[in-house]
């Protein structure tokens, strides 16, 4: 048996080169594993549905529950008492912004669909507001590692000279690989909706991260565009919405 967090399109390959039975979940530190699949789960990129002793909701930004389908803030309690965080140590004001009304705020972004999977989006801090459209930055991410020579991918919102935001991917190459950005442009193309193509590509050795691994994304937000960063609009490259 194995967990395979996020599951992306990995699920059935692994399962059948093995021979094994795969669950996939969410997770947080402060948290319990609130989401877990049933074994081999056939939809890619669900988390799962609450287990037993937990209860979850989906709400929006004034704690009222959207309708399956729609996107929301997660956020839990458990039946046992004790079985998660009561609290930040030593800091009142972020114990009371994460326990809301009696409910832990995860600050994830998902949806609930008709089956009663839920589906991750996005970190809320994390989410791009491009030319009126919301993006989900882990969407452009399991598309970019699905590409053999990417190893390590971030998709951050940087300003736009207009308004709202622009789409910027740093990515970090595997080991004896190169790739060119133009190639990332045209490997999402066929794999993302248009508003979501990067306007903007940075290349490091590695991603900044967290002592638990985790991508450091306010760094890279904080750094922006450098003097390294590719532009595919000065590089003269349009994408626009195919006409059907």
């Amino acid at each position: 048996m194995v967990f395979i967090v996020p599951l992306g399109q990995s699920g059935k390959p692994f399962r059948e080169r093995f021979k094994v039975h795969f669950f996939t979940l969410f997770n947080m530190t402060e948290i319990c594993t609130p989401l877990i699949s049933r074994a081999n789960p056939v939809k890619d990129n669900i988390c799962g549905r609450p287990r037993a002793g937990v209860e979850v909701r989906l709400v929006d930004e004034y704690d009222r529950m959207v309708e399956d389908g729609k996107v929301g803030q997660l956020i839990l309690r458990t039946e046992a008492p004790w079985a998660m965080n009561h609290g930040y140590n030593a800091n009142l004001q972020a114990t009371s912004d994460a326990w809301r009304n009696g409910w832990f705020q995860t600050g994830d972004a998902f949806f609930r669909d008709a089956d009663g999977d839920y589906h991750f989006v996005d970190r809320l801090e994390d989410a791009i507001r491009r030319r009126g459209e919301n993006i989900s930055s882990y969407e452009i991410e399991v598309e970019l590692l699905s590409q053999p020579a990417v190893r390590e991918a971030a998709a951050i919102p940087v300003p736009g000279e207009m308004s709202e935001d622009e789409v910027l991917v740093v990515l970090a190459p595997a080991a004896g690989s190169s790739i060119e950005p133009v190639e990332i442009i045209w490997y999402l193309r066929a794999r993302v909706a248009h508003h979501m193509i990067p306007r903007y590509v940075r290349f490091l050795d590695e991603l900044p991260k967290t002592p638990t691994a985790k991508v450091e994304k306010h760094v890279l937000r904080a750094q922006g565009v450098t003097e390294d960063t590719w532009d595919r609009e000065r590089a003269g490259i349009s994408i626009r919405r195919e006409k059907l």
